[in-house]
C-alpha cells in the first residue's frame, strides 16, 4: 500500500512509519518538524516538510491507499494555557485532512487518539464504552477529532479506526522518544541516570494502590505500531471503529523507578512531592475489543523490556537533535 504518515518524524509516528516500511509499504511522511526530528524519518520514506493543513489536499491528490494520522500538539499543560494553538493545530488541521480524504477517495484512515478523552474514569480497566469526559484542552481536541471522523466516515464511506492508547514506552531500534519538553515518566527517570536531571519526583505516596503511588498502563511502542498495521487491514468501509490499547495491567511509579534502577545500574535519587491535582490513582486500558477484532495483543508486555529498549536508545541518542537546532 501507499501510505501517508502525518507526524512521522515524532516518536510514535516514526516507529509506525518504520514498521510500515519494514512491512513492504510505500510511505510518505508529512511533518513540520516543530517537535519532530528529521533524522527520525525512516530510510526509504519521502519527507514532505510542511504544515499538514497546507498540504493535505495536494498530497492526497497523488493517490494513497491509507493515512495514519499522528500529527498533533500534545502537551496537556500547554493546551490549557494556549487553547487556540490546540484547536487550530489539532482540530482544524484534522478537518482539512478529512476533507482531503473525502475529496480524493482515500479508502482508509487510522487516527492516533488518546486515553485522555476519558478523563477520570468511573471504572478500571477502562472500556471503550466508558463516558468521555476529557479534563484538558488536549483531550477535548482529540475527542472532537474522533467525532469528526465518525461523521466523515459515515457520510463518505471510507474506513476509519481510532486507537486510544495510554502510556507509550520503549524504542524500536534507532527510533525512540526524545522531546524538547519531556513529560513522560520513563524518559524522565532515565534522564536522571544519564546525569541530565538530579532526581525524579514522585507525586504522592498515599494513593489507594498497592504501594501508594499512581498506577499507569504502559505499552511498548513496537506493539503499538503493529496495532496500526492491523487496524489498516481490518478497517471496514463506512465505519469508524475505536479501540483502547494497553497491557491490561498497570505499573506503579515506584515499579517504574525501581525497574529503571535495575536496568541502568544507577541509584536514581527520588523525592516525594505532594499529589498533583487531577491525577487519577489508576489508569489501565481494557483491550479485549482490539484482541477480538484485530487479533492484536502485546508481544513485549514487560516493564523491563520497555525500559531496556528505552535505555539503549537514550544512551545512543543525543537528548535533543532537531533540524532547527
Amino acid at each position: 500500500m501507499k501510505l501517508l504518515v502525518t507526524g512521522g518524524a515524532g516518536y510514535v509516528g516514526s516507529v509506525c512509519a518504520a514498521r510500515m516500511v519494514e512491512s513492504g509499504h510505500e510511505v510518505v511522511v508529512v511533518d513540520d518538524l516543530s517537535t519532530g526530528h528529521i533524522d527520525a524519518v525512516p530510510d526509504g520514506c519521502r519527507l514532505v516538510q510542511a504544515d499538514l493543513a497546507d498540504v493535505a489536499d495536494p498530497l492526497l491528490a497523488e493517490g494513497f491507499d491509507g493515512v495514519l494520522h499522528f500529527a498533533a500538539k500534545s502537551l496537556v499543560a500547554e493546551s490549557m494555557a494556549d487553547p487556540a494553538k490546540y484547536w487550530a493545530g489539532n482540530v482544524l488541521a484534522s478537518v482539512r485532512l478529512l476533507d482531503a480524504v473525502q475529496r480524493h477517495g482515500t479508502p482508509r484512515l487510522v487516527f492516533s487518539s488518546t486515553a485522555a478523552v476519558y478523563g477520570e474514569p468511573d471504572q478500571v480497566p477502562i472500556p471503550e464504552s466508558a463516558p468521555t469526559r476529557p479534563t484538558s484542552t488536549y483531550g477535548a481536541t482529540k475527542l472532537a477529532i474522533d467525532h469528526a471522523i465518525t461523521s466523515y466516515a459515515t457520510a463518505h464511506g471510507f474506513a476509519a479506526v481510532s486507537l486510544r492508547y495510554f502510556n507509550v514506552a520503549g524504542a524500536h531500534g534507532r527510533f525512540g522518544e526524545r522531546h524538547t519538553t519531556e513529560t513522560h515518566l520513563i524518559p524522565i527517570v532515565l534522564q536522571v541516570a544519564l546525569g541530565q536531571r538530579d532526581e525524579v519526583k514522585i507525586y504522592g505516596t498515599d494513593w489507594p494502590t498497592e504501594d501508594g503511588t499512581c498506577v499507569r498502563d504502559y505499552i511498548h511502542v513496537t506493539d503499538l505500531a503493529d496495532a496500526h498495521l492491523l487496524a489498516l487491514e481490518h478497517a471496514v468501509p463506512g465505519e469508524h471503529r475505536i479501540y483502547n490499547l494497553g497491557n491490561g495491567t498497570g505499573f506503579s511509579v515506584r515499579q517504574v523507578v525501581d525497574t529503571c534502577r535495575e536496568v541502568t545500574g544507577h541509584p536514581i535519587p527520588a523525592t516525594v512531592a505532594g499529589r498533583r491535582p487531577g491525577d487519577p490513582a489508576t489508569l489501565v486500558a481494557a483491550s479485549e475489543r482490539a484482541q477480538a477484532d484485530l487479533g492484536w495483543k502485546p508481544e513485549r508486555p514487560t516493564l523491563e523490556t520497555m525500559v531496556t529498549d528505552a535505555w539503549t536508545f537514550a544512551r545512543l541518542t543525543p537528548r535533543v537533535r532537531r533540524s532547527s537546532d
